[in-house]
């Protein structure tokens, strides 16, 4: 592996501190072994080296919610059923490569079989693509969000299904199948587990606001990641299934829609982090129909965004930790990859976050929230090299980060993914 000494570039290191403005990083075997304002920092001889010069270096940036599916519509009852499994594999691969060329180093998969069976294809080097979180199958209570409630059941539950479909649930009710079901997704290879702790958006009989999965349930699952040393992901969107997951130990909020001030001190209390997703429901009310979308889902994005916005600010405010993630399925106009990087424009523009902050969201808080914290999303001695460098500076334009012709270096473990 080539080792670098990146030279005169203006470092954000993602950990929300002062920028260095004339700065050097010094890798070697993919690991940051130096930084600092290059007054201070040596640079190796026979080291390969690349004038930045002046050009913006950052954090790898992390989608910490995402579903690599293949799709390319937003009709999510007849494409799955419609289009051959290997097609939408294909597609996949393709959507990893535009992550990749748009900075995405890391990508939290919040339920995918395609991306948890990519994962090994992407760390043994035959695509070019960002490091795989993955949860799998997700685990949905019988009438959950994961139950697609149009079929017969045993067509909905992964381990009796003969779909193909490239998000897949284990129906689970009582504490017993809890833990079954959690110990399934594990066998499978998950790296968090997934469940549906209230209702949704685009679940058709269900509201964001019902509550899903008694504590106790909850709680069984936690344990079971936990004895193997992982986490759990919510999608939570209403306040008391919300506070239900928080209280049983979850480590994810996604979503957060109805989170109330009460939810927002348990979540930081419980050093939690909330991924609010807003990408996606902005695509829905913008492209909704053209797309595909049901009608009720388009009635329910439109009945919660208001109040979505005015919720994660007012959490954003008291403190707590927030990721971002899109909840992107994939898409050639509406939920393209390539494009994740609007999240970060919609938490400065929604809800007022300073631009620093935002990039922090996307970079140290993405990393904590799909576990890879103290591996990657900051520039710091030990960390992995997972790097960006922009064409401009995102604190004075955040938008930059959205152009990907402006991406124009991305190194991920040190090794050189994209170069312009």
């Amino acid at each position: 592996m080539p080792d670098y000494a990146l030279i005169n570039g203006y470092i954000i290191d993602g950990t929300g501190g002062q920028p260095i403005e004339n700065g050097g990083i010094i890798i070697r075997n993919g690991v940051i072994v130096d930084v600092n304002s290059m007054d201070k920092i040596k640079v190796p001889s026979g080291i390969e080296v690349l004038d930045l010069e002046g050009k913006t270096v950052m954090p790898g940036l992390i989608d910490a919610h995402l579903h690599l599916t293949g799709l390319r519509t937003g009709d999510m009852i007849k494409e799955p059923l419609l289009t051959p499994y290997a097609t939408l594999v294909a597609r996949a691969v393709r959507d990893l490569e535009a992550l990749i060329d748009a900075g995405f180093t890391s990508i939290g998969d919040a339920g995918s079989i395609i991306a948890l069976q990519l994962k090994r294809a992407v760390m043994e080097g035959t695509i070019r693509a960002p490091r795989i979180v993955a949860a799998g199958y997700t685990l949905s209570q019988t009438f959950g969000h994961g139950d697609e409630h149009f079929l017969p059941i045993e067509y909905v539950d992964a381990r009796s299904s003969r779909l193909n479909a490239p998000i897949s649930s284990l129906i689970c009710d009582g504490v017993d199948e809890c833990r079954k079901a959690a110990r399934y997704a594990l066998r499978a290879g998950a790296d968090f587990i997934k469940i549906m702790a209230t209702g949704g958006v685009m679940s058709e009989k269900d509201r964001p606001e019902y509550t899903q999965f008694t504590f106790e349930e909850i709680k069984a699952i936690v344990e079971e990641a936990e004895h193997a040393h992982r986490f759990v992901h919510a999608h939570a969107q209403g306040a008391e299934g919300i506070k239900n997951a928080l209280r049983a130990g979850v480590k994810v909020i996604a979503h957060g829609i109805f989170i109330d001030e009460e939810g927002v001190e348990l979540a930081k209390k419980m050093n939690a982090i909330i991924v609010p997703t807003f990408s996606i429901v902005e695509h829905i009310l913008k492209y909704g129909r053209e797309i595909g979308i049901p009608e009720w889902g388009l009635r329910k994005s439109m009945e919660v965004h208001e109040i979505h916005v005015r919720n994660i600010g007012e959490a954003y405010r008291a403190g707590a930790r927030i990721a971002t993630g899109t909840d992107f399925l994939g898409g050639r106009k509406a939920f393209k990859y390539g494009d994740n990087s609007l999240e970060i424009e919609l938490l400065v523009e929604k809800i007022g976050m300073k631009p620093m902050d935002a990039i922090a969201a996307a970079t140290r808080n993405a990393a904590a929230a799909i576990g890879l914290e103290g591996k990657v999303g900051t520039i710091e001695k030990g960390k992995l090299a997972d790097l960006i460098v922009v064409d401009g500076n995102p604190l004075r334009n955040i938008k930059v980060l959205r152009d990907t012709n402006r991406i124009v270096l991305v190194l991920r473990d040190g090794k050189i993914m994209k170069k312009i």
